[in-house]
């Protein structure tokens, strides 16, 4: 764990490197990608992929359930920079800024992590507004990746004050 775990909107925050995740814990981050990636967008894909050992796994608890996580790929894994990934929260969770907190944590946690360096994401086309917000913005054209178009989008290291208040009502169910 990189830092101790925080409370924002009465969720318990916890980043792990890979080699520090349980096997409850990994088969409950891995049932909830399923979930929304796979069940809810219809979207047959290998989510296994072979990179989530070598990941952080920025994970959000409310009550004791997982309800959150970011995969968070240090850099010349997936790509030059480090990367933020399989963004997801739970379907009876949205609706109150949980997907809006998830990235405030996973940039915070990034920015700690690899503090001089660009972040990167791939995000769902129509969610490029709400990535924008964080300080992202887009490179190169929209492309195709199983069956949906995404945008790639960086960051540069030191972009906008994240310290503001985390607000409800807006996009929360990320890439």
């Amino acid at each position: 764990m990189i830092r101790e775990p925080l409370t924002r909107h009465d969720v318990i925050w916890q980043c792990v490197h890979f080699d520090q995740l349980d096997t409850r814990t990994l088969y409950n981050l891995l049932a909830l990608r399923s979930q929304v990636f796979v069940v809810e967008q219809e979207c047959a894909y290998q989510d296994v992929d072979g990179l989530d050992d070598q990941a952080w796994h920025l994970l959000g608890y409310r009550a004791g359930h997982l309800i959150a996580v970011a995969r968070l790929l240090p850099p010349d894994v997936s790509g030059e920079w480090p990367l933020i990934g399989r963004v997801v929260t739970r379907a009876g969770e949205r609706g109150e800024g949980l997907g809006r907190a998830l990235m405030l944590e996973a940039v915070r946690t990034l920015s700690v992590l690899f503090p001089e360096s660009v972040m990167a994401l791939g995000a769902q086309a129509h969610l490029v507004p709400f990535y924008q917000s964080f300080g992202f913005l887009p490179v190169g054209e929209i492309y195709l990746e199983d069956g949906i178009e995404h945008q790639w989008m960086h960051r540069a290291p030191g972009t906008s004050d994240l310290n503001g208040p985390v607000r409800g009502g807006e996009a929360d169910a990320p890439d």
